[in-house]
């Protein structure tokens, strides 16, 4: 049985199966010079290139949308727990 390769790409997305090194997961991450999306060390598809000031804004609005997501459903639950809430099934 032939062997199978370990990295290349399938239906133009790339895929690597190889054992990461640590090096090759910190080059991977920071590559000046290229876009902000880079194929990932390890796994399938790509990931954010962390040396591109557009990946630091997506991390940032990431970021402000969990923190905003998780304080604004911390005080709903103290509404919800306290306020009736009225269901109403209409019967045609």
């Amino acid at each position: 049985m032939a062997d199978k390769p370990q990295s290349g790409e399938l239906f133009g997305i790339p895929y690597n199966f190889e054992r990461p090194s640590v090096g090759r997961l910190l080059s991977s991450y920071w590559q000046p010079g290229k876009g902000m999306l880079v194929k990932k060390p390890f796994g399938i598809g790509y990931t954010l290139n962390l040396a591109s000031w557009r990946s630091w804004v997506v991390l940032l609005v990431a970021g402000a949308m969990l923190y905003q997501e998780r304080s604004s459903r911390g005080g709903e639950e103290t509404v919800e727990e306290s306020e009736p809430v009225e269901v109403v099934v209409d019967d045609d």
